[in-house]
């Protein structure tokens, strides 16, 4: 085992030099199935780790991580960030942009930077602009307006389709694992649209909104003024989905870049946030069929 294991991450490692390499010789398509090839290695090993869920253990788990890290050459800038990021968790809240800066990594050589990359890269002279940028989620920049807006617009059907047949015992039933039932799922649907409702407004009343952080994720089981069927909570989220989008409809395009300050993943753009919701409620729709097999 140990010795495949070595040739696995002995494996990844070629293919990373290999793409870089063939880069340089204009083999663009070469290095893209090269850098595919490497991640795909290192996220099937990485599926098949067991790291916990419970916060308090997921905290450790992190400032462990971070102490392993510190043995590595590891900007000290990246530690400091990840301690105040397990700290902020461990509080019971969401690291914000100013505690945790948003990572550069050259691509030439891998030096990382927090914050903004320098203007040449201290260990190979690259270039600032050739840094790579690590937002918080792909889900910022998923989709481009007009695939943002057909998503919004079909995933309340594809949710509504699920829900067919279902009844009202079988939508409060908890998944296996003790994780959220349907009726928790689609209260999460129409939080999150809730909030997205809201900053599309602030974009199109303000030049440069401040979006306060919102863990929607934790709201899901609250039953404080929830209506008490699942299929009325359903219904709010259609119906509120159904006025953003004919707002969104009829805006300049020119407003989807306008800029905001979100105090979690720094400046974003409309069209970012928008994209990010999009993105976001598809992740939960296998998540209702599982259930709904089960």
């Amino acid at each position: 085992m140990a010795i495949e294991n070595t040739e696995r991450k002995n494996i990844v490692l070629h293919l990373l030099a290999l793409a870089s390499r063939l880069e340089g010789e204009g083999q663009y398509n070469l290095a893209k199935l090269a850098r595919a090839t490497a991640d795909s290695f290192l996220r099937r090993a990485a599926y098949s780790l067991t790291i916990p869920s419970n916060k308090d253990e997921l905290v450790a788990d992190l400032e462990q991580t971070v102490d392993a890290l510190s043995s590595f050459d590891v900007d000290e800038n990246l530690l400091v960030a990840l301690k105040r990021g397990a700290a902020a968790m461990a509080q019971g809240r969401l690291p914000l942009i100013r505690e945790t800066p948003h990572p550069y990594v050259c691509r030439a050589c891998g030096h990382l930077a927090l914050g903004e990359p320098p203007e040449k890269c201290p260990m190979c002279g690259a270039w600032a602009s050739t840094y790579q940028r690590f937002l918080p989620v792909y889900w910022l920049d998923a989709f481009e307006p007009l695939a943002a807006l057909e998503k919004l617009r079909q995933t309340p059907l594809e949710v509504a389709a699920l829900l067919q047949g279902l009844s009202e015992d079988a939508m409060n039933q908890p998944a296996s694992d003790g994780g959220w039932a349907i009726r928790n799922i689609v209260s999460h649907l129409r939080d999150a649209q809730g909030v997205i409702s809201f900053r599309v407004d602030l974009f199109l009343q303000n030049e440069h909104p401040i979006l306060e952080s919102k863990a929607v994720f934790a709201w899901a089981t609250n039953e404080n003024e929830r209506p008490p069927l699942t299929r009325e909570i359903l219904e709010t989220y259609k119906a509120s989905r159904a006025e953003m989008l004919s707002k969104l409809d009829k805006i300049p395009l020119a407003y989807w870049w306008r800029t905001g300050e979100h105090e979690e993943f720094g400046a974003v753009t409309l069209r970012q946030q928008v994209s990010y919701f999009a993105a976001h409620e598809i992740t939960h729709l296998p998540q209702i069929a599982l259930l709904r097999r089960g």
